[in-house]
């Protein structure tokens, strides 16, 4: 199953949900960021690669339907509800993530 996390720059909160994500067996993970200016920026072919798409927050959810609402036909768009608190890969962000995704996807 293909996960992408989107949050805004693509340093912190969705690079840390991609290192979690791959190393689970079955799921690849990517991260991206709605900034035009962020690590691996968003996009139409991103969207349609994934199975499901996490956003980090509101904000994200919005510019992504706004954008993409066409290739997200059929695809769940989930917000997690995850502030930009934390550093990548801290231990509260991994524990959240991996508490909050695991209410959509089953985790061994």
């Amino acid at each position: 199953m293909n996960l992408l996390f989107v949050c805004s720059e693509n340093r912190l909160r969705s690079p840390t949900a991609e290192d979690v994500f791959c190393q689970y067996v079955g799921f690849n993970a990517i991260g991206c960021g709605t900034n035009a200016d962020a690590e691996t920026p968003l996009s139409g072919d991103l969207i349609e690669w994934a199975d499901l798409v996490f956003v980090m927050e509101k904000s994200h959810k919005s510019k992504v339907i706004k954008k993409y609402s066409a290739l997200l036909k059929g695809k769940r768009l989930i917000c997690l509800a995850i502030a930009d608190n934390y550093q990548r890969m801290q231990p509260e962000l991994v524990h959240l993530l991996k508490q909050k995704v695991s209410m959509y996807i089953h985790l061994d």
